[in-house]
């Protein structure tokens, strides 16, 4: 990776840089050492052009804060390019590096590839490792994020960054065959089961133009021959809440209740929010959540027993006025706080890979298509990315 230019989210430690979190309470906080991943690449020679903007503690669904303020999406500057890694994604999108790293507790990598044109990967949990640096609210769904301008691109980051490390309590509990999960893009089967579900079995809105151009995308997968069908995991509406509020919220709490008692203007409102909703959340709301993650990642096992690849939109939306934090409509309807961000967050708590992959323009902007495969199957995500590619780039030329 010599002399290849990465840039780094803004909380992932680069030693001896400012790095904040997007809040005002790190705005000193110089890094003592670098990130796990940072360490590696720097190891293979690739350079670290910079650090980019995050929504504040990287629990927003778009990326402004006290600190840097607001980040605009590269091709309309009053829109957003979602979050938390919005720098990411803008700076990428905007020809600032040829990689960028961000994290992903709930789609933070995915959606904002979604909105601009990138491949957005979020790894099988474990397989790429951060065993220190800031302490993470979604503790055990959070990952190390890739972001890359092709699927080539990013499997190769991939390939570059996976490993084992055993101070990583995410690390896979046993040996992993990493020479099988080298990830250069190669011709998937054409025995693979592929399911399609357009509101992934939980109801989930989505505007119709967007469902419309990645079902005509399917289309033309299926007419070349591949196996696909329209199925739904079965875990059904009742995952349709965002399933992760309780965790997020009581992480949010243990990390930073005390600060926020000491700075309460210091500390973005919305953040705020969060916070004290996680001083109300009992013992007993956090282990609901760990009960149904574990239901969840029963569930999409099941289902995984008789499809190899579930594929389903990456966003509901187009990016929005970036005076909001969400869309105030989805699918012509009232939208909450999270509609924008359903499709994201149940493949974290499983722990599987998940890829967005850009398959078409709606609005004058682009739209992602989300690939996910079982744990440890991220070589067959990407396979199937590279495909999906190469089909859309064939179609383009015809």
């Amino acid at each position: 990776m010599a002399g290849v230019a990465v840039t780094v989210k803004d909380n992932l430690w680069v030693e001896a840089y400012t790095v904040t979190q997007g809040s005002r309470l790190f705005k000193d906080f110089v890094a003592p050492r670098d990130a796990w991943v940072v360490q590696r690449l720097r190891a293979l020679g690739a350079v670290v052009l910079g650090i980019t903007n995050c929504s504040e503690f990287a629990c927003k669904g778009a990326t402004d804060n006290l600190v840097y303020g607001t980040t605009r999406h590269p091709a309309d500057l009053k829109r957003t390019p979602g979050g938390s890694s919005g720098g990411a994604v803008a700076a990428l999108a905007s020809g600032l590096g040829l990689l960028a790293l961000g994290t992903d507790a709930g789609g933070s990598v995915r959606r904002p590839a979604a909105h601009t044109a990138l491949v957005g990967y979020k790894p099988s949990q474990g397989l790429v490792p951060n065993p220190w640096g800031f302490g993470e609210p979604n503790y055990g769904v959070s990952v190390v994020g890739l972001l890359a301008k092709n699927v080539a691109d990013c499997a190769w980051f991939f390939d570059q960054v996976g490993d084992f490390d055993a101070s990583d309590a995410s690390a896979p509990p046993l040996p992993v065959d990493w020479q099988a999960l080298q990830c250069s893009v190669r011709a998937p089967s054409k025995d693979v089961r592929i399911a399609w579900s357009p509101r992934l079995g939980c109801g989930f809105a989505i505007d119709a133009d967007i469902r419309l151009a990645i079902e005509q995308v399917v289309d033309r997968l299926a007419s070349a021959g591949w196996n696909v069908a329209q199925a739904d995991p079965p875990w059904g509406e009742s995952v349709s809440a965002y399933p992760m509020d309780a965790l997020q919220h009581a992480g949010l709490h243990a990390l930073h209740g005390r600060a926020l008692q000491a700075a309460t203007t210091e500390i973005d409102p919305h953040l705020k929010a969060q916070i004290e909703s996680g001083a109300l959340k009992s013992a007993s709301d956090r282990a609901s959540v760990l009960r149904a993650r574990d239901r969840i990642q029963r569930d999409l096992g099941t289902f995984f027993s008789s499809f190899d690849l579930l594929l389903c939109p990456t966003v509901p939306v187009i990016p929005w006025d970036n005076t909001s934090i969400a869309p105030t409509r989805v699918e012509g309807r009232t939208a909450g706080l999270r509609d924008h961000a359903v499709f994201t967050p149940l493949f974290n708590l499983c722990g599987v890979p998940a890829c967005s992959v850009p398959v078409a323009t709606v609005r004058g902007f682009p739209v992602g298509l989300q690939i996910v495969a079982p744990r440890f199957q991220d070589p067959l995500v990407f396979a199937f990315a590279g495909l999906m590619e190469r089909l859309l780039a064939r179609s383009s030329t015809v």
